[in-house]
């Protein structure tokens, strides 16, 4: 897979595991009641962003009436919401809003993807799921690294999941580093260019939002942070 669109039109096919593979299917048969008349989209979903980002979104896995139901990442649910809003609050988003695959979003210099690209039962992917699923994001960083400076992780699953990736192309020290909202690690580069830096996020998710532990402020503090250090 020479480019990023060779990438994403074949992470779509992917059928490696048979509980996901399920489940996106049943759930995309099956709907929810407020998205009945809609078609889901009901595959694995690709990264989205340009293929010269310097700054990288690393999340957990499509929602199940959200990403795999418009097949775009963190669109049509209340995480996207946040995350999306504070994209464009701080420059990196052409608008605050995700609803649907078409709605004329534009990232600028960054690119939001996961490292399980199947919506999981229970937003819980097992390890082996995890593993399957990791060439499609070690080959999509290789791509990405002419041009990816930082890299903003939400949330521990992603954070845990992602180092290993990372160590395809970047020093990950051991014992690795500790996830925390807000820690801030630089990678030396294992081809002597330049580092990466990665930023520790909380997850955007609805649960993380309702009950306080997060804000979009505090999500935009992170994502203005890492933008600057990418050089966007």
């Amino acid at each position: 897979m020479r480019s990023l669109e060779e990438l994403d039109r074949r992470v779509t096919t992917c059928r490696a595991c048979p509980r996901l593979v399920a489940w996106r299917e049943e759930v995309a048969r099956v709907k929810r009641a407020a998205f009945r008349a809609e078609e889901y989209w009901g595959r694995p979903v690709p990264g989205f962003g340009p293929p010269d980002a310097a700054l990288a979104v690393v999340g957990l896995a499509p929602a199940a009436h959200g990403a795999n139901r418009t097949g775009r990442m963190f669109t049509g649910d209340r995480s996207g919401e946040v995350l999306y809003a504070a994209l464009h609050a701080v420059g990196l988003a052409s608008q605050p809003t995700a609803v649907r695959a078409d709605d004329g979003l534009e990232l600028f210099g960054t690119r939001i993807t996961a490292p399980v690209k199947c919506a999981p039962p229970q937003n819980k992917p097992t390890p082996a799921e995890r593993d399957n699923c990791r060439p499609w994001l070690v080959r999509e960083l290789e791509l990405l690294r002419p041009t990816l400076r930082a890299v903003v992780v939400l949330g521990a699953f992603g954070w845990q999941a992602l180092l290993p990736v990372l160590a395809a192309c970047w020093e990950v020290p051991r014992p690795r580093p500790v996830f925390g909202h807000g820690v801030a690690y630089e990678l030396p580069a294992l081809d002597g260019g330049p580092p990466l830096h990665v930023f520790g996020c909380y997850h955007v998710s609805q649960r993380n939002t309702q009950t306080g532990l997060l804000t979009q402020s505090m999500v935009e503090d992170v994502l203005r942070t890492a933008k600057t250090t990418a050089g966007l």
